[in-house]
Protein backbone atom coordinates (compact mmCIF):
# COMPACT_ATOMS: atom_id res chain seq x y z
CA UNK A 1 0.00 0.00 0.00
CA UNK A 2 1.55 3.25 -1.13
CA UNK A 3 0.21 7.02 -1.38
CA UNK A 4 -2.28 7.57 -3.87
CA UNK A 5 -2.05 9.33 -6.87
CA UNK A 6 -5.14 11.10 -5.97
CA UNK A 7 -3.59 12.86 -3.00
CA UNK A 8 -0.67 13.86 -4.64
CA UNK A 9 -2.48 15.80 -6.83
CA UNK A 10 -4.05 17.12 -4.05
CA UNK A 11 -1.44 18.44 -2.62
CA UNK A 12 0.55 19.68 -5.77
CA UNK A 13 -2.62 21.83 -6.10
CA UNK A 14 -2.71 23.27 -2.22
CA UNK A 15 1.52 24.25 -3.01
CA UNK A 16 0.58 25.68 -6.86
CA UNK A 17 -2.09 27.90 -5.39
CA UNK A 18 0.24 29.81 -3.31
CA UNK A 19 3.93 28.61 -5.27
CA UNK A 20 5.51 28.26 -8.39
CA UNK A 21 8.68 26.51 -6.42
CA UNK A 22 10.11 23.65 -7.89
CA UNK A 23 8.32 20.40 -6.22
CA UNK A 24 10.09 17.45 -6.08
CA UNK A 25 9.28 14.01 -4.93
CA UNK A 26 11.94 11.89 -3.58
CA UNK A 27 11.32 8.51 -2.90
CA UNK A 28 13.86 4.92 -2.16
CA UNK A 29 13.15 1.53 -2.11
CA UNK A 30 14.20 -0.32 1.16
CA UNK A 31 16.38 -2.88 -0.69
CA UNK A 32 17.52 0.08 -2.87
CA UNK A 33 15.71 -1.01 -6.69
CA UNK A 34 14.98 1.65 -9.05
CA UNK A 35 11.81 3.65 -7.82
CA UNK A 36 11.01 4.96 -11.57
CA UNK A 37 9.22 1.91 -12.29
CA UNK A 38 6.93 2.31 -9.35
CA UNK A 39 6.38 6.26 -10.32
CA UNK A 40 5.39 4.99 -13.64
CA UNK A 41 3.06 2.19 -12.30
CA UNK A 42 1.23 4.67 -9.52
CA UNK A 43 0.78 6.96 -12.80
CA UNK A 44 3.16 9.81 -10.80
CA UNK A 45 3.31 11.85 -14.02
CA UNK A 46 2.57 15.23 -12.98
CA UNK A 47 3.73 18.36 -14.89
CA UNK A 48 6.22 20.39 -13.57
CA UNK A 49 6.89 18.44 -10.77
CA UNK A 50 10.48 16.24 -10.64
CA UNK A 51 9.68 12.38 -9.29
CA UNK A 52 13.60 11.77 -7.63
CA UNK A 53 15.03 8.39 -6.41
CA UNK A 54 16.95 8.14 -3.36
CA UNK A 55 19.70 6.53 -4.52
CA UNK A 56 20.79 8.67 -7.41
CA UNK A 57 21.16 11.64 -4.78
CA UNK A 58 24.05 12.96 -3.96
CA UNK A 59 24.81 12.21 -0.05
CA UNK A 60 25.86 14.51 2.76
CA UNK A 61 26.85 13.02 6.31
CA UNK A 62 24.69 15.63 8.92
CA UNK A 63 24.56 15.63 12.48
CA UNK A 64 22.00 15.25 14.83
CA UNK A 65 21.93 18.74 16.40
CA UNK A 66 20.35 17.09 19.84
CA UNK A 67 23.34 17.43 22.38
CA UNK A 68 22.82 13.62 23.66
CA UNK A 69 21.51 11.73 20.47
CA UNK A 70 19.45 8.87 21.33
CA UNK A 71 20.85 6.36 19.25
CA UNK A 72 22.76 8.21 15.67
CA UNK A 73 24.83 10.69 16.06
CA UNK A 74 24.65 11.57 12.37
CA UNK A 75 22.87 10.19 9.17
CA UNK A 76 23.93 10.01 5.73
CA UNK A 77 20.74 12.26 3.62
CA UNK A 78 20.45 13.25 0.38
CA UNK A 79 21.51 17.11 -0.38
CA UNK A 80 18.14 18.05 -2.28
CA UNK A 81 16.50 17.86 1.42
CA UNK A 82 19.12 20.47 2.70
CA UNK A 83 18.63 22.85 -0.20
CA UNK A 84 14.51 22.36 -0.03
CA UNK A 85 12.62 25.05 1.34
CA UNK A 86 9.70 22.75 3.11
CA UNK A 87 9.77 19.38 3.18
CA UNK A 88 6.40 17.42 3.87
CA UNK A 89 6.22 13.86 4.23
CA UNK A 90 2.77 11.85 3.05
CA UNK A 91 2.07 8.08 3.84
CA UNK A 92 -0.37 5.99 3.61
CA UNK A 93 -2.28 4.83 7.03
CA UNK A 94 -0.40 1.45 7.75
CA UNK A 95 -0.25 -1.06 10.83
CA UNK A 96 2.37 -3.53 11.25
CA UNK A 97 1.83 -5.84 14.24
CA UNK A 98 -0.29 -3.92 15.95
CA UNK A 99 2.18 -0.38 15.42
CA UNK A 100 1.71 2.25 13.08
CA UNK A 101 3.98 2.83 10.18
CA UNK A 102 3.02 6.67 9.57
CA UNK A 103 5.20 9.87 8.36
CA UNK A 104 7.88 9.64 10.76
CA UNK A 105 8.20 6.23 9.92
CA UNK A 106 7.79 7.11 6.37
CA UNK A 107 11.35 9.41 6.56
CA UNK A 108 13.86 5.91 6.75
CA UNK A 109 12.63 6.13 2.69
CA UNK A 110 14.89 8.80 2.26
CA UNK A 111 17.66 7.57 3.92
CA UNK A 112 20.24 5.19 1.50
CA UNK A 113 20.08 1.91 0.84
CA UNK A 114 23.81 1.97 0.13
CA UNK A 115 24.62 3.19 3.49
CA UNK A 116 21.77 1.54 5.23
CA UNK A 117 20.49 -1.05 3.24
CA UNK A 118 20.77 -4.89 3.55
CA UNK A 119 23.92 -5.27 2.37
CA UNK A 120 25.61 -2.21 3.78
CA UNK A 121 27.70 -2.50 6.30
CA UNK A 122 25.36 -2.26 9.84
CA UNK A 123 22.40 -1.98 7.10
CA UNK A 124 18.41 -1.45 8.55
CA UNK A 125 19.12 -4.00 10.95
CA UNK A 126 21.92 -1.98 12.54
CA UNK A 127 19.16 0.60 13.01
CA UNK A 128 16.82 -1.38 14.46
CA UNK A 129 18.98 -3.12 16.96
CA UNK A 130 19.49 0.22 18.14
CA UNK A 131 15.76 0.87 18.87
CA UNK A 132 14.05 2.21 15.87
CA UNK A 133 12.09 4.50 17.71
CA UNK A 134 15.04 6.23 18.85
CA UNK A 135 16.53 6.18 15.64
CA UNK A 136 13.15 8.03 14.22
CA UNK A 137 13.45 10.53 16.71
CA UNK A 138 17.26 11.56 15.62
CA UNK A 139 16.04 11.67 12.10
CA UNK A 140 13.08 13.47 12.99
CA UNK A 141 15.23 16.28 14.75
CA UNK A 142 17.76 15.83 12.25
CA UNK A 143 15.69 16.33 8.90
CA UNK A 144 12.87 18.88 10.37
CA UNK A 145 10.11 18.25 7.80
CA UNK A 146 7.46 21.24 7.88
CA UNK A 147 4.42 18.66 7.58
CA UNK A 148 3.11 15.23 7.68
CA UNK A 149 0.27 14.16 5.55
CA UNK A 150 -1.21 10.68 6.41
CA UNK A 151 -3.81 9.48 3.84
CA UNK A 152 -5.99 7.63 6.07
CA UNK A 153 -9.08 6.93 3.65
CA UNK A 154 -7.74 3.56 4.11
CA UNK A 155 -6.13 1.24 7.19
CA UNK A 156 -3.59 -1.44 5.92
CA UNK A 157 -3.42 -3.73 8.63
CA UNK A 158 -0.31 -6.61 8.67
CA UNK A 159 0.43 -9.34 11.03
CA UNK A 160 3.80 -10.41 9.83
CA UNK A 161 4.43 -10.47 5.93
CA UNK A 162 4.32 -6.15 5.46
CA UNK A 163 3.30 -6.85 1.64
CA UNK A 164 0.49 -9.22 2.93
CA UNK A 165 -2.60 -7.99 5.16
CA UNK A 166 -5.83 -6.38 5.11
CA UNK A 167 -7.40 -3.13 4.17
CA UNK A 168 -10.02 -1.48 6.24
CA UNK A 169 -12.29 1.68 4.78
CA UNK A 170 -11.17 4.20 7.01
CA UNK A 171 -12.07 7.78 5.52
CA UNK A 172 -9.78 10.21 7.16
CA UNK A 173 -6.74 12.48 5.88
CA UNK A 174 -4.59 13.80 9.05
CA UNK A 175 -2.30 17.00 8.84
CA UNK A 176 -0.11 18.51 10.96
CA UNK A 177 3.98 18.19 11.75
CA UNK A 178 4.93 15.06 11.40
CA UNK A 179 4.75 14.00 15.03
CA UNK A 180 1.29 15.71 15.66
CA UNK A 181 -0.16 13.45 12.51
CA UNK A 182 1.50 10.48 13.94
CA UNK A 183 -0.03 11.17 17.51
CA UNK A 184 -3.77 10.83 16.09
Amino acid sequence: MTTSRDILSVIIEGIRRVTDADILLLEGTPGGSPIYPVYQALDYNFPRVLTLDVKNCIWVEVDNPLPKPLAVPTFWVPNVILSSDYLITVAPLKVFNGVGSLSLMNLLTVLPSSKYGGEAPGGWGALYSLGIDKVIADLYFTLSFDLGIIEARQKFISWGDPVQGEIEEYGKVFIGTPYQVDCE
